[in-house]
């Protein structure tokens, strides 16, 4: 990394991947950098752990809607870097507001683009898209690589379902990224995260839903899609990877890299709740087990030698101590 000043703009700052990227680049980078964060607080919060974090001399915060193409005005431009990581997100919400989904992710990202093409061209952009762009090739084809490389078809497999709103959003928002970074020739790189996991993650995802029944010791313990796969990257570990394809110029040749973020280890849901009963010392007397939720994907496992190719990244968070560490947090921050 060199010492030049590095100027960063985060959209989606208060939430959970923005706040995790923004402790991780203030601790890289040091007095080296000035960070802009954007939130509108639609999902993001104002607690205590953000408050505190925006009080660094180091962070601007700006409140703005991001649909709004006025705000853009007031975000000024020179920003090495721009994470673009604003979106609704949690599979919950996508069933509750699958319109919301789509105009939110889908505005924002051409906005973005366009004034980044406009007023900060010579800069970097990140956009989050997220594995559920391609979730659906395994029902509509069979079959699906295990691990599953960047270049598999992305596939919405039924538009009539809101489960979808999400995936088809992180698609169209490909496309955008993609073709904008030809068109005007600058520099980016897509992440596609893979069940990015730990505190602070709202309360809708399955690592916080089993901590909460865990906490309440719900017993029979309901866990969907007990055979169902994922793998699950501890957020710290997820964040330095993103900061290492920005900071790497392996990612800086035309087209921009499309690149998977996530760990090895494939465990069912079931295992998953073993794992935690295991590090939490509390074991329900029984489970039940019940069907996995409509469109939900069966396995998922993502081929992540591209992101170590071009960076050298490995994880350094076991699953066993991301599970404690995000555990804890939420025995102490109950859902309201």
């Amino acid at each position: 990394m060199d010492n030049k000043n590095k100027k960063i703009l985060i959209t989606g700052g208060a939430g959970f991947i923005g706040y995790f990227l923004t402790k991780h680049l203030l601790e890289e980078y040091g007095d080296n950098c000035e960070l802009v964060l954007v939130d509108n607080f639609q999902r993001g919060k104002t607690d205590e752990d953000f408050k505190k974090l925006i009080g660094d001399k180091r962070i601007k915060f700006l409140e703005l809607d991001l649909t709004d193409i006025n705000s853009y005005g007031k975000l000024g431009n020179g920003y090495d870097y721009v994470y673009h990581l604003a979106a609704i997100n949690g599979t919950k919400n996508f069933y509750a507001m699958p319109h919301e989904t789509l105009r939110i992710s889908t505005l924002s990202l051409i906005y973005i683009l366009e004034w980044f093409r406009k007023e900060n061209s010579q800069g970097k952009i990140c956009f989050t898209s997220s594995n559920e762009a391609y979730a659906g090739a395994l029902s509509a084809f069979g079959k699906l690589p295990i691990p599953t490389p960047e270049n598999v078809p992305l596939v919405v497999e039924d538009t009539y379902n809101p489960r979808w709103s999400y995936a088809g959003s992180k698609l169209v928002g490909e496309l955008f990224m993609i073709n904008y970074a030809k068109m005007y020739n600058f520099r980016g790189v897509i992440v596609r995260p893979h069940n990015f996991y730990g505190p602070r993650a709202g309360y809708d995802h399955v690592i916080p839903e089993f901590s909460q029944r865990i906490a309440q010791k719900v017993d029979p313990f309901p866990i969907y899609g007990a055979d169902d796969t994922r793998t699950f990257c501890y957020i710290t570990d997820a964040v330095r990877a993103m900061r290492m394809l920005m900071d790497s110029q392996n990612t800086d040749s035309q087209p921009i890299e499309t690149v998977h973020i996530g760990d090895f280890k494939e465990v069912t849901m079931k295992e998953l709740a073993e794992k935690m009963f295991e590090v939490t010392g509390w074991k329900p007397n029984a489970l039940d087990i019940k069907n996995s939720p409509e469109g939900s994907v069966k396995r998922r496992l993502a081929d992540v030698s591209k992101l170590q190719k071009l960076t050298g990244w490995k994880p350094e968070i076991s699953l066993e101590q991301g599970l404690k560490t995000t555990y804890d947090w939420y025995l102490a921050n109950p859902k309201k």
